[in-house]
C-alpha cells in the first residue's frame, strides 16, 4: 500500500511554460518559432540530466539554427528560460502542504536542468515539504528512464509499491508502473486530491488502493 506520493513538477505542481514566455524566448533568440523549438526540445535532455551547463546548451541550440549567441545574449536566454517556467499552481501547492501536514510523506521527481533548479529552491519555499527532491540534473536520470525511478525508491528506502507517483505524461505514468510504482495520470488538483484521499481510505480498510488513473 503506497504510503508515500512521488509528484512530478511541471504541468503536476508547477505550470506548462505560458504563452508569453514561450514568446519571450522565441523574440530573444531572434529565429523562427519551428526551427526553435525543434532544437530545444531534441537538445534539451542533456541539460536536463545535468551533462551540460545552460551555457552550452544554448551555444549548442545557436549552432543546431545556424547562428551564434553571444555571452550577453546566453544570459537573456537563460533568464527567458527561467522565467517561462516560473509559475506555479496554487491549489496543488496546497495539495502538498496539506498532504505533509497530514504525515504521509511527499516526494519530487522533476526533469529539470540545474538553472532552473536553483531558481525554484531560492523562490519556492515550500520545496522544503518533500523528504526527497529528485532532479534529474543532479541524479543524472530523466523521466521516463527507469533508473529515474528506481533512484527515488532507494532515496526514499521503500519498494517500488509504497510509492504514488502523480505525473501529467501518460509515458511517464507508464515507465513508473513497469518499475513497480503505482501511477495516478494529472488531470487537475481535484482527481489528484481524490487520489490520495483514497490512499488514506484504504490503508483505514487494510487493503492495497485502487487508484483512479483518470
Amino acid at each position: 500500500m503506497a504510503d508515500t506520493v512521488l509528484f512530478d513538477l511541471f504541468g503536476v505542481i508547477a505550470r506548462q511554460q505560458s504563452p508569453s514566455g514561450r514568446e519571450r524566448l522565441v523574440t530573444t533568440a531572434a529565429v523562427p518559432a519551428p526551427a526553435f523549438w525543434e532544437s530545444y526540445w531534441a537538445l534539451r535532455t542533456p541539460y536536463d540530466r545535468g551533462e551540460v551547463s545552460g551555457v552550452e546548451y544554448w551555444r549548442r541550440m545557436a549552432s543546431a539554427l545556424g547562428t551564434t549567441f553571444d555571452d550577453h545574449r546566453i544570459a537573456r536566454l537563460v533568464d527567458a528560460d527561467i522565467a517561462s517556467w516560473n509559475a506555479v499552481d496554487d491549489d496543488m501547492v496546497a495539495l502538498v502542504e496539506q498532504t505533509a501536514a497530514s504525515g504521509r510523506r511527499v516526494a519530487l521527481l522533476s526533469n529539470i536542468p540545474e538553472d532552473l533548479a536553483l531558481h525554484y529552491e531560492r523562490h519556492h519555499r515550500w520545496l522544503k515539504h518533500f523528504a526527497v527532491a529528485a532532479f534529474s540534473c543532479r541524479i543524472g536520470h530523466a523521466k521516463p528512464e527507469p533508473e529515474a525511478y528506481r533512484w527515488c525508491c532507494r532515496a526514499l528506502d521503500l519498494a517500488p509499491g509504497r510509492i504514488l507517483f502523480v505525473d501529467d505524461r501518460a509515458e511517464n505514468v507508464a515507465a513508473a508502473e513497469a518499475v513497480g510504482i503505482p501511477g495516478h495520470l494529472f488531470a487537475g488538483p481535484t482527481q489528484a486530491r481524490r487520489a490520495i484521499a483514497e490512499l488514506d481510505r484504504e490503508r483505514g480498510r487494510g487493503r492495497p488502493a485502487v487508484l483512479d488513473r483518470r
